[in-house]
């Protein structure tokens, strides 16, 4: 058998842009050559794919110069990404039609993008919106291109902090309190807004934009004046803006989970920050003596570990996870309170990312736990592929 073709995407139109950089170099570090083909495909801060000479390279130092610009669609008919030229050049051949003054051609005739006509696996490394909400996964569903990672529904439900909340309140699983509201009516009535958020969850509040991740957004708010300027800065971000109550006395308690319909769970790891929260400084800026700690495992006792594990376990099959996520978790240390906080389906895959730290802690290296993505993205492929897609009445 020859080698499994995997195309890796990154970068993306998102505020964690620079990180998925990082987790996709990481990534296609530890991919073993000698069992992968790997397709590097790079998303530009205003959504454009490149494909041709060292994506990485161009979108670490903006310079688009030997790379391809184009504009993608899914044809399922012939399971497959296929691509719009943007910048289409003489020597491209075969093209299938012209249409609005731009040409489609097949991605089999444009370079690196030619081997996503027929890779074996996609592996998106692409964090926040537009990658790790759904709209990725969405095109790769409709392209029938098996893709490491959780679905449409699940990437979707955990991106979006408010309706998670919603499904795991449903499910009967810890959450603290939270209101939400939307940035149009923020407009309109702040002052009810503040007054409603002050009566139901008193302070301190968290405050962070619905949909995105690495704590950009998020401010922790002691008064009303830091109140109103937490819910500013949310706003930038998102039309719907989330405060939770804050947890006292909280620890950050983390677990990796792997697996699909079976998943299992890492041994839990503590992240103690770096300043007052674990806000995006505290993640990806401070080092040295300043650095954010992981403690891993977790200093917890053995009973506690184990139900954290298991509502880690729990909270994965309730929003119908699949290949990979980070669920996290804060623990009121003086009334040993559990409540989730989030589950990230794309989680960080940095050198210093928890996720593939906790696997390494349980056993599982970070080559073989990238094997093991691989693996699970193709047997869920096929097991969607069992699924009639046809239903012709009194057949």
């Amino acid at each position: 058998m020859g080698k499994i073709k995997v195309a890796v995407i990154f970068g993306g139109r998102s505020g964690e842009h620079e990180v998925s950089l990082v987790s996709a170099q990481s990534v296609m570090n530890a991919l073993d050559p000698e069992r992968y083909e790997i397709i590097p495909v790079g998303i530009r801060r205003d959504g454009a794919w490149i494909v041709g000479q060292n994506p990485m390279r161009a979108l670490k130092h903006e310079d688009f110069s030997g790379t391809r610009s184009v504009a993608m669609f899914a044809d399922p008919s012939k399971q497959g990404l296929w691509a719009m030229i943007e910048d289409v050049s003489e020597e491209t051949p075969d093209l299938l039609d012209t249409a609005g003054g731009r040409e489609l051609v097949s991605p089999s005739r444009i370079g690196s993008l030619a081997n996503l006509s027929d890779v074996d696996v996609v592996f998106p490394v692409l964090h926040g919106t537009f990658g790790e909400d759904g709209t990725v996964q969405g095109l790769l569903e409709l392209a029938g291109v098996p893709y490491v990672g959780a679905g449409v529904l699940c990437s979707a439900l955990a991106m979006d902090k408010i309706a998670f909340k919603d499904v795991v309140k449903a499910r009967g699983l810890p959450i603290s309190d939270y209101v939400w509201t939307t940035r149009r009516r923020w407009r309109v009535e702040p002052q009810v807004v503040m007054d409603e958020i002050a009566s139901r969850l008193g302070y301190p509040v968290f405050v962070k934009p619905a949909n995105l991740g690495s704590s950009v957004g998020i401010s922790k708010c002691l008064d009303r004046d830091s109140l109103k300027r937490g819910i500013d800065a949310a706003a930038q971000y998102d039309r719907r803006i989330l405060a939770e109550w804050a947890v006292p006395h909280a620890r950050e308690i983390e677990v990796s989970v792997l697996g699909n319909e079976e998943p299992i769970a890492s041994v839990p790891g503590e992240v103690v920050p770096s300043r007052e929260f674990y806000d995006y400084a505290a993640k990806y800026i401070d080092d040295g003596d300043r650095a954010s700690k992981l403690l891993i495992p977790a200093p917890l006792e053995a009973t506690m570990s184990d139900q954290i594990r298991e509502l880690a376990i729990e909270t994965y099959k309730a929003i119908d996870g699949a290949g990979m996520a980070r669920v996290d978790f804060l623990l009121d240390d003086e009334a040993d309170e559990i409540y989730l906080n989030e589950v990230n389906t794309i989680p960080g895959f940095t050198p210093i990312s928890m996720y593939p730290k906790l696997w390494e802690a349980s056993g599982i290296s970070y080559p073989e736990l990238l094997n093991r993505l691989v693996d699970l993205a193709l047997e869920r492929y096929e097991e969607n592929q069992r699924s009639e897609r046809i239903y012709r009445p009194g057949e």
